[in-house]
């Protein structure tokens, strides 16, 4: 099994930030990548989703309970304070159109992958996995931040 390449991440940043600037109004910066651990503080909001088929590993989305609050908010069109039931499935409908999305582009290219649906985690969590994750800063609104992280590989 291989590493993903440079084209593969660029598939995710473009899903991604159309997503973002389709679903939110955003018009994201993609910041420097870094390899990183998968560790999250207490106010962090993590969306998982796996992947299987000829890409496997994990594509998530974390960002700070207010960034979720806001991007909730602005996909209901309406404030979100806190998040709730309707508030929470908004923020896991973003990480599945955004995988939703990849995968197209990934199967045009030839390239066929599953997903599972997404996973919310919520504090002080870790994980960890047979491949290094890729986290990649998407900034929007200046310097407000959501994490892209990818652990994946290519068989």
């Amino acid at each position: 099994m291989a590493a993903i390449n440079a084209d593969h991440l660029n598939v995710f940043l473009m899903a991604t930030s159309k997503i973002l600037q389709d679903m939110c109004g955003f018009n994201p910066k993609i910041g420097k990548p870094a390899v990183s651990k998968l560790e999250f503080s207490d106010d962090t909001i993590v969306i998982m989703i796996g992947v299987t088929g000829e890409m496997r590993g994990q594509v998530m989305l974390s960002f700070e309970d207010a960034i979720a609050c806001d991007i909730a908010g602005k996909m209901m069109m309406m404030p979100v304070q806190e998040l709730d039931e309707i508030s929470t499935s908004a923020i896991c409908e973003l990480g599945n159109m955004i995988m939703g999305n990849a995968s197209t582009v990934f199967s045009v290219e030839g390239i066929g992958i599953d997903i599972t649906p997404p996973t919310m985690c919520k504090g002080n969590v870790s994980f960890q996995g047979a491949v290094a994750n890729l986290k990649i800063p998407v900034f929007y609104d200046g310097e407000k931040k959501i994490d892209l992280n990818i652990a994946m590989k290519k068989d």
